[in-house]
């Protein structure tokens, strides 16, 4: 467990928070492209790390995002006009362009140079992979672009979704690395039936799919890296191997999903704060040697998301007011929880532990390994940034050319370090 003052370190993101200004040093997914489609598209409100901002693609394509409250009398943004090159606020038509430099003031006379004096909060944006990526840190520390592999293939390659989840970033984002639960909360109530390997075992999808129902009790591996932790949930995969599922989790908010290489695409998620009690969830399935096919991105999208939204936003459809959709009959015969989709089973666990789960009043186990090793990971990065330090993969985008994986090992061949793993996990693209 935490300490009540390390689970308010861990927890607060805000401006001038420990954590909040380590999440500064690191570009963050802001919006989706789609948001702006074209040239002088209407205004987007944005909420990240407790700022409300307002987006927009100017007249020129370029993207811009400020802060939501005109600085001359406070009046939001979101109304503004996008034109010729900037965003005009109604109320006295002073307009900003993407720097947030005031470029007209047309309520002065022609001869002030007020307007040169005037400039609003805004930060710097890049398009890759269809996201809108900012970086709200100090200027002289801004690093190169993001390049996870996922950001840098071919929009072809990668399909990209978000959703809005009611409660803390680490909530939402600790599930992606707890391998113990897969083996409950996602489950069939026919797989807890099943023993023995099936016809067909080497065939990745299967092989993993069984590991995970016939070994409930996962093994932790933590292996620390130059992007963050690499983790390895080891079941057992007879009497001479074991079955290790690996993911990656990348600082300080982005993971990658253990997976059967051949068996599906890639996942990738990031937790990114939108104030200490929401969070932007995003959802990325990627190939990095291939284009999706027309059925993954049907599946991958839209509707089928790993969050399905309601129409018009990314509030997601099941969700606490209608207690996730659950069908009670469906928990009695088919699955352990009677909610559909494994997104919203995720989801449903996080947000019923509160806005701010209480940390202090948790029982961790040796299956919760990895996350006891994020957190301490985070702890320390933001308490060395406090004294002056600063985290070294923000300004090294290149050690995030990573991969998830999965293998199956001798029993007696170690994770760290070992060869055949390292090519698993290293990026193609």
């Amino acid at each position: 467990m935490l300490s009540r003052e390390e689970n308010e370190l861990i927890s607060r993101t805000g401006s001038g928070t420990a954590m909040g200004e380590l999440f500064r040093r690191f570009w963050m997914p802001a919006l989706l492209t789609s948001e702006l489609p074209e040239p002088e598209s209407v205004p987007v409100r944005v909420r990240l790390l407790s700022e409300d901002l307002v987006a927009f693609r100017d007249s020129n394509g370029r993207v811009g995002l400020l802060g939501a409250h005109c600085p001359h009398r406070g009046a939001s943004l979101f109304f503004g006009r996008n034109e010729e090159a900037g965003l005009r606020c109604v109320y006295h038509g002073w307009k900003y362009d993407i720097t947030g430099q005031c470029v007209d003031m047309p309520s002065e006379p022609p001869e002030s140079t007020f307007k040169d004096r005037i400039r609003t909060i805004s930060y710097p944006c890049v398009e890759r992979a269809g996201v809108v990526w900012t970086y709200m840190g100090p200027a002289d520390l801004q690093p190169a672009p993001p390049d996870f592999e996922w950001a840098r293939v071919p929009e072809s390659h990668v399909v990209v979704n978000k959703a809005i989840a009611s409660c803390n970033y680490l909530q939402a984002m600790e599930g992606n690395f707890d391998s113990s639960h897969i083996s409950f909360l996602h489950r069939r109530l026919i797989d807890f039936k099943q023993t023995g390997l099936p016809n067909g075992a080497g065939h990745a999808a299967r092989l993993g799919y069984t590991f995970n129902v016939r070994d409930r009790a996962p093994q932790y591996t933590v292996v620390e890296t130059d992007y963050g932790l690499m983790l390895g949930a080891r079941r057992n995969a007879g009497d001479d191997g074991y079955y290790w599922r690996i993911s990656q989790w990348l600082m300080p908010v982005f993971d990658m999903i253990g997976h059967d290489p051949g068996a599906m695409p890639m996942s990738a998620h990031a937790a990114v704060p939108m104030d200490d009690e929401h969070v932007w969830f995003w959802a990325i399935r990627w190939e990095g040697d291939r284009p999706l096919t027309e059925a993954e991105r049907i599946e991958y999208s839209g509707e089928e998301a790993r969050v399905p939204v309601l129409p018009g936003g990314f509030w997601p459809r099941a969700n606490a007011s209608n207690d996730y959709l659950i069908d009670r009959m469906a928990q009695r015969t088919e699955s352990m929880t009677g909610i559909p989709g494994i997104g919203t089973q995720d989801l449903a666990m996080t947000e019923s532990m509160g806005a701010i789960v209480d940390r202090t009043q948790e029982h961790l186990a040796s299956s919760d390994a990895a996350i006891i090793r994020v957190r301490q990971a985070l702890l320390d990065a933001a308490r060395d940034l406090q004294r002056g330090v600063e985290p070294a993969p923000a300004q090294r985008p290149e050690v995030f050319h990573i991969r998830p994986t999965s293998v199956v090992l001798p029993r007696e061949t170690p994770l760290a370090g070992n060869e055949r793993v390292q090519q698993l996990v290293l990026a193609h693209a």
